[in-house]
């Protein structure tokens, strides 16, 4: 028996094989158990259309089951001489069923089965990386909270400015994290339709029931036009990477701020001892590392759609292999997003807030406006009160104000977290796991 679907009386250079096949194998176990659920939906329409009898859907649909438990368990494999992922599901059922598992390739491509299995991947790695992104937002609004009457100085071109707050500080990267969820939720309307029955690009003679399989599987609804159902691979990876970007964008800042502020040079945060590392020559330090590492790591995943773009802008329509290649960096990008967040937020739920940072000296001009605006307030013309303080400053008589009186919405004095919390819990409301959810119960048959 070939172990390629393709082959017929050729037989392949192994070095060509070994080069176009590369890290396929490897790639498509993660797509493993989404390939075995679009064949449990394609077997069903076919039945449907006369194209099975429904005994064989019925023995096809157990033993696919019996496989997908197989890769739960963590005991799939795609075996050495076995092209990739779709090759090895149906070769387990022709194997165990004989001819009956050679009929569940009638009306498809690998290409729409690729495209099924991705849109499937990315369809539930979305929901894993909302789950996690929704545990660091919540942690930002409660370190904004218990932090919201410890002024620190704000920076512009990172000389001392403005005041500031820790709760400030924490609630930007948390509203941050608002925009990066209703950019993910764009990505995740951009994944949730059904290419499948778009075989190699252009549809089939078939009488596909579309419908049925977007019904089935979950989605809101289908690629309709089969050639743009295959000018979306790669475009979807694109939009996707750039909404995990858009997120790893947001840590990255926060990284930079942390290893800033942990420094002894501003000292306005304290990371646990556990998150730090030591130097093998300087028994004093403290090192930063793991949010240093974030920083980077936050970098790689911005740079993904870039690759992705590169890969795929100078192909016309229809499927070409370089498409292949996008798997590599792609697949993996949603561990390490997630991986990330837990991280940040463990560090973020235990750092220590430098309470005393204004005793400083140092931190004294940055009331400067707070000054020019009591000064407005007595009705002082606005720029004469602005003169009257620089002068001040100039003379060395300047005498900081104790206290701040921010009240507008979003200020020191009103952060406004519960509006940032109830539109996250918006956006977050938008997103409908639970059709999916459903759906694929149904199909496993439970």
């Amino acid at each position: 028996m070939s172990s390629k679907l393709w082959e017929k009386s050729v037989t392949v250079d192994h070095d060509v094989e070994s080069y176009t096949v590369g890290r396929d194998r490897e790639m498509d176990l993660y797509l493993a158990p989404y390939d075995v659920l679009g064949s449990l939906v394609h077997i069903t329409m076919l039945q449907s259309i006369g194209l099975l009898t429904k005994p064989e859907l019925e023995t096809l649909t157990a033993e696919l089951r019996n496989i997908y438990k197989v890769i739960e368990q963590g005991d799939f494999k795609i075996e050495d001489d076995i092209e990739d992922v779709h090759s090895q599901v149906e070769l387990m059922l022709t194997r165990k069923l004989g001819d009956i598992g050679k009929k569940i390739h009638s009306g498809r491509s690998r290409n729409d089965q690729v495209l099924v299995d991705l849109k499937l991947y990315i369809r539930s790695r979305i929901e894993d990386v909302t789950k996690a992104m929704t545990g660091l937002f919540n942690v930002l609004i409660e370190q904004s909270e218990r932090y919201k009457d410890v002024l620190m100085p704000g920076y512009t071109h990172l000389q001392v400015a403005m005041p500031s707050s820790f709760g400030l500080w924490f609630g930007a990267y948390a509203e941050s994290l608002v925009d990066d969820l209703t950019v993910l939720r764009a990505a995740y309307s951009v994944t949730n339709r059904n290419p499948l029955g778009s075989a190699a690009g252009y549809g089939s003679s078939f009488p596909l029931n579309r419908t049925m399989t977007t019904r089935l599987l979950g989605f809101d609804s289908m690629d309709y036009n089969v050639v743009y159902a295959q000018m979306g691979r790669g475009k979807t990876e694109r939009v996707v990477a750039q909404a995990l970007g858009g997120i790893a964008a947001t840590i990255a800042k926060l990284s930079f701020d942390a290893c800033m502020f942990n420094s002894q040079n501003f000292g306005f945060i304290k990371l646990p001892d556990e998150y730090t590392t030591g130097s093998s020559i300087m028994p004093h330090k403290k090192n930063p590392d793991v949010f240093e590492l974030t920083r980077a790591k936050c970098n790689k995943l911005q740079a993904l759609p870039y690759e992705i773009t590169l890969i795929t802008n100078n192909l016309p329509s229809g499927y070409f292999r370089d498409l292949q290649l996008i798997k590599e960096n792609f697949l993996p990008a949603f561990d390490s997003l997630i991986e990330i967040i837990s991280m940040v937020t463990q560090m973020l739920s235990e750092v220590k807030v430098n309470t005393e940072i204004l005793k400083d000296s140092r931190y004294s001009l940055m009331f400067s406006v707070e000054e020019v605006n009591r000064l407005t307030l007595e009705g002082v013309p606005f720029r004469d009160a602005y003169k009257q303080v620089g002068l001040a400053i100039e003379r060395g008589e300047f005498v900081p104000p104790t206290e701040v009186h921010h009240t507008h919405e979003g200020s020191i004095g009103n952060l406004y977290n519960d509006a940032v919390k109830a539109l996250y819990d918006k956006v977050l409301s938008q997103f409908d796991f639970t059709t999916y959810h459903n759906a694929l119960n149904s199909l496993l048959g439970r």
